[in-house]
Formats: structure tokens, C-alpha cells, sequence
């Protein structure tokens, strides 16, 4: 798949390097709606970018697609949330949280073919997954557990 929409990784790895995700202004969001607008917009990114599709299934086995995925996300969902986040030295770590749940989702949608989440449309899969990534930004810290 690679060499038929890049040539080689290499080349692969020079348009990934300038994905942009182009993420929204969440200080815009009303209150309470910034998980659902983080979400959303990233629907619609797995649903139209093949080129993000492509690094994504290219990073499960290749160590360079999987760093140049990681610095995409660290860098551009990173600076996007911290804004929003009650403590912004929390940002990485938020980020963090919600680069997994969505690329959890785009793993399970369009590579594993998981058939719940395929037969769910994207609206439908912004309300489960919005509340989780609104408590991931905007949220307090998790109390520490004793063990």
C-alpha cells in the first residue's frame, strides 16, 4: 500500500511529516463541548485523509511510522489542548490520554473491522467517545489509589 500512494517509506515519511492535523480552537468550544468537537473533527479525519490512514497502519509495524505518528500527535494534539487543560503542564500528559482513545477507535474502525464500531456512524461514536475525552482535558486529576 505504501509504494502504491507514496513510492517508498522514506517518501512516506516526508508527507508525514507535514500532516497537518488542522485541529480546531477548542477555546471556542462551548463549555462542556470540547471533547465532542475534538472528537468530531477527528472522525472526519480518518473518514477523508488517507494519508493519515496509511501511517497509522504502517506505525503498528514500522518503528519510523510509529515515532513520526507519535511527534504528529505529541506536537499538534499537545499544543491544541493544553489551552483547555485546568493545568497546562498537564497537556502531554492529557494529550497522551486522548491520542489513545482515538486512535483506539481509528484502529478498531477501519482496521480491525470491528463490527460494532463499524455498524456505529460517526455521530453515534462522537457521543460514546465525546464525555471520555472531555474528562481527559477538561477534568480533575485522578485521585492517587493506595495499594
Amino acid at each position: 500500500m505504501v509504494m502504491r500512494y507514496f513510492g517508498n517509506k522514506e517518501d512516506l515519511f516526508t508527507l508525514a511529516a507535514s500532516i497537518d492535523l488542522a485541529l480546531p480552537d477548542l477555546t471556542t468550544a462551548p463549555a462542556g463541548e470540547v471533547g465532542r468537537a475534538m472528537v468530531g473533527h477527528f472522525m472526519k479525519m480518518w473518514d477523508s485523509d488517507g494519508t493519515l490512514m496509511a501511517l497509522l497502519r504502517r506505525a503498528a509495524t514500522d518503528p519510523g511510522a510509529a515515532e513520526q505518528m507519535r511527534s504528529i500527535f505529541a506536537t499538534q494534539v499537545a499544543a491544541a489542548v493544553a489551552p483547555v487543560c485546568p493545568d497546562p503542564s498537564q497537556a502531554p500528559r492529557r494529550a497522551a490520554l486522548v491520542a489513545a482513545q482515538l486512535i483506539g477507535i481509528a484502529l478498531g474502525r477501519y482496521i480491525l473491522d470491528l463490527p460494532p464500531i463499524i455498524e456505529m456512524d460517526a455521530d453515534e461514536i462522537v457521543d460514546w467517545i465525546a464525555p471520555t475525552v472531555e474528562r481527559y482535558l477538561t477534568g480533575p486529576l485522578p485521585e492517587p489509589t493506595s495499594t
